[in-house]
């Protein structure tokens, strides 16, 4: 395997390679945040509170129905970090070839399961009659951009598995700006519907998409792109869906149980709907350093093991570990403080504000746990043990979760009930990963150790 640039995860500096990583995939998913609130904000103030509860409320929806396939693009990840890492040309092309091929077909299926299934969902998850339409002309319009929005997250995690992660950044500045400036022009200029917003979406995510095989297809690295060599091996497929499935399964139990969240936030209305669909975009930003450092483990434990360098993979994973909870906690506490005048962003509505506050001031806090979720999860998840982050969701955010609302929401008829239920499972979550963290040797479970 010739020498590639991207190999400052496997030597030098442990924190400096994480955080080089780490950086510009922050910024990236802050532009892509950016253009997510974009939505959500001109939504909101271009066409009102129902609106925009339409818009929220498809967002467990959307990850429902994508979070599965992003779950196998996470397991294909590990897979071409690990070849990566361990420098063997052959099975890093192939796993990327068979990656891109299984993407095709999940984005053909994707366009037809929304169709028939989305708006039945919505149904069961207690959609408000008043925003029914807009939700489900959202949604049918988001999701006839699946091929675009699946592609788009593969050639992202082709080359973050190899250490790109600034590339990604370059493509997601553009989208953003693309995506910001169709929702100025479409909904506030012209003051098309939410449909219009959607539509923004998929341009910007085609864009990317073309971007990112341009730069992949053109590459001279072992890992560029080739139409010819695009093809289903059998092998590969199951290594990705040896990962890949657990984490599937484990971010579709997370989206079932944020489904239940969300029927029960519908319950109190309209307007708790936008106050919490405000505070969820707000989150989104609070998010950001979790998700780019987790990235960042992900790809580093897996090189890391696929070069045999165990030390430096626990270093790695220690500092990424603790990276993340501190930098979650601080934006947290700044949440915390500022968090009226964030949510008034999204609604002028008083009552909005008062729900959105209410959640954001019972949750902020809490964020270095979630954190610490993620990260013992993403360290798992890069040393080849991804059932054990499924297993763990299983019984705390879904089972645990779902059945304290069944029980305490009829009970006490508060939406506190529903806010609290997250610092609660967090905090189970993040102390049963860390007891296994610390007990259980990981180290030696390297999907490719058999294969050499």
């Amino acid at each position: 395997m010739e020498k590639s640039k991207n190999t400052y995860m496997l030597k030098g500096s442990i924190s400096r390679g994480i955080i080089r990583f780490a950086v510009p995939l922050f910024f990236g998913n802050l532009f892509q945040q950016l253009y997510n609130t974009a939505d959500s904000l001109i939504v909101g103030n271009k066409l009102g509170d129902g609106a925009l509860a339409a818009v929220s409320s498809t967002g467990t929806l959307i990850f429902l129905l994508v979070g599965f396939f992003q779950g196998v693009g996470l397991g294909a990840g590990v897979v071409i970090a690990q070849f990566f890492g361990a420098k063997d040309k052959k099975n890093l092309r192939s796993s990327i070839h068979t990656f891109l091929s299984l993407s095709v077909i999940i984005g053909a299926f994707l366009t037809l399961a929304a169709s028939l299934l989305a708006p039945q969902i919505l149904v069961w998850m207690g959609t408000p009659a008043d925003v029914m339409p807009d939700a489900v002309e959202y949604i049918r319009v988001y999701f006839l951009g699946s091929l675009g929005l699946v592609l788009y997250n593969s050639c992202m995690g082709i080359m973050q598995a190899v250490g790109d992660s600034k590339h990604p950044l370059y493509y997601l500045i553009v989208s953003s700006v693309i995506n910001v400036a169709l929702d100025l022009i479409l909904v506030a200029g012209f003051g098309f519907g939410v449909w219009a917003a959607a539509l923004a979406t998929i341009v910007s995510q085609f864009v990317s998409v073309f971007l990112c095989m341009h730069k992949l297809m053109t590459s001279k690295e072992d890992y560029s792109i080739r139409v010819k060599e695009l093809k289903l091996e059998g092998r590969m497929v199951k290594m990705i869906l040896r990962i890949g499935l657990p984490t599937g399964v484990q971010n579709s139990i997370i989206a079932f149980a944020n489904v239940v969240v969300q029927s029960n936030i519908n319950y109190f209305g309209k307007t708790a709907m936008a106050g919490c669909g405000a505070y969820s975009k707000i989150e989104g930003f609070a998010f950001l350093p979790i998700t780019s450092f987790t990235a960042a483990i992900t790809t580093f434990v897996g090189q890391n093991l696929g070069a045999g360098q165990k030390a430096r993979v626990k270093k790695g994973a220690t500092f990424g570990i603790l990276s993340s909870m501190v930098l979650a906690e601080i934006i947290g506490l700044i949440f915390f403080i500022s968090a009226p005048l964030l949510i008034s962003a999204f609604t002028q509505e008083k009552d909005a504000i008062e729900y959105g506050v209410l959640k954001a001031r019972t949750c902020s806090l809490f964020y270095c746990l979630l954190a610490a979720t993620h990260s013992f999860s993403a360290v798992l998840r890069g040393a080849g043990k991804s059932m054990v982050p499924m297993f763990t969701m299983l019984a705390f955010w879904c089972v645990i979760r779902v059945s304290f609302l069944w029980i305490m929401v009829p009970l006490t008829e508060s939406i506190d009930v529903v806010n609290w239920v997250y610092p609660l499972t967090w905090t189970l979550s993040s102390i049963t990963l860390f007891i296994y963290y610390i007990l259980v040797d990981w180290l030696n479970s390297s999907i490719i150790s058999k294969k050499r």
